[in-house]
């Protein structure tokens, strides 16, 4: 595996391991000291290919090659308005066209192919499809708001049941102090036997600790902390699914075929009784996708032995 490392400074992960390395939409990397020298005078350029850049495009690469960084980039940029849906293709074939011409923009514009072109397509689409990109744009924002609506349900059970326990486990501790100090108490100012007191603590301590593996169930929360309550904004498509009753399950029954002819040999006699002599041997291709001569062989027998018996029914006794 090549070693990270910045194109201008040539610094590695290894000299310093605490290397942040930046992609632009160029899709070359600098690290983040770099980047900071590059626009100390307001504005740069890729060393590498000199396309002016701009400060606030810059972003932490996630990936291991930055060319997977670009084409990320450039895809979701371009599936910000290439946005249609199935539904709205009155054909299957129409809308894999459209997928098509997706993949095909994307793959120009990450291997600098007609990008002039290119660009005066996604404008071309643009234009004409303004009322349908903007109308999709407003579908997927009430999708994404229903969808944080749920993350945030999550978020506020999660941070409710964290708050719970961790009161939970301060009264604990709290009960554990008290009776530490009684158990003192006791043992200075009582008359009974110190080993009798212990072991009642004992028995007492034990009989807590088993209490406190039980935890109570979580509470039921019905509003967010703005006090909307849960669901009023939610799309009621992302509701789950109601449960069905389940059928009985599948039985399987093999097939019995009918030949009207003879019946042909079992798959076992084809190579021990000679079947396959006079048959070629298949290719390693052949064989790498599943095909046999065996198998083939005892399939020419079956269609060869199939309907010998049948007597057509239909133009018997016609008169002379």
């Amino acid at each position: 595996m090549e070693e990270q490392a910045c194109p201008r400074c040539k610094t590695t992960k290894y000299r310093n391991p605490s290397l942040k390395l930046m992609v632009n939409v160029c899709g070359h990397t600098l690290c983040e000291s770099c980047v900071d020298m590059l626009f100390l005078k307001g504005s740069g350029a890729c060393p590498e290919c000199m396309v002016p850049l701009r400060r606030n495009n810059f972003r932490v690469q996630l990936f291991e090659d930055p060319m997977v960084e670009k084409e990320v980039d450039i895809r979701r940029r371009i599936l910000r308005d290439y946005n249609k849906r199935e539904e709205d293709f009155a054909t299957l074939e129409e809308y894999n066209d459209y997928l098509e011409e997706i993949e095909d923009i994307v793959y120009n514009l990450c291997n600098n192919i007609e990008i002039i072109e290119t660009n005066k397509r996604i404008e071309a689409y643009k234009r004409d499809n303004r009322e349908v990109i903007q109308r999709n744009k407003t579908r997927v924002g009430r999708d994404e708001c229903a969808l944080e609506e749920l993350l945030e349900l999550e978020r506020v059970q999660d941070e409710s049941r964290k708050k719970e326990l961790d009161e939970l486990e301060t009264e604990h501790k709290k009960k554990k102090a008290r009776d530490k100090q009684a158990l003192i108490e006791e043992l200075m100012y009582s008359g009974k036997d110190a080993a009798t007191i212990v072991s009642e603590f004992a028995e007492k301590a034990e009989k807590q600790r088993e209490e406190e593996k039980q935890l109570p169930p979580p509470k039921s929360i019905k509003e967010f902390s703005t006090g909307i309550k849960f669901g009023q904004t939610a799309d009621p498509n992302l509701q789950p699914v109601p449960k069905s009753d389940e059928g009985p399950l599948f039985v399987y029954e093999p097939l019995i075929p009918y030949t009207d002819g003879p019946t042909p040999p079992p798959a076992s006699d084809v190579e021990t009784v000679g079947y396959i002599a006079h048959i070629r041997p298949e290719t390693p291709q052949e064989n790498a996708g599943g095909f046999t001569s065996a198998l083939a062989c005892h399939r020419a027998l079956q269609e060869a032995l199939q309907c010998l018996y049948y007597t057509p029914t239909t133009g018997v006794g016609v008169a002379l």
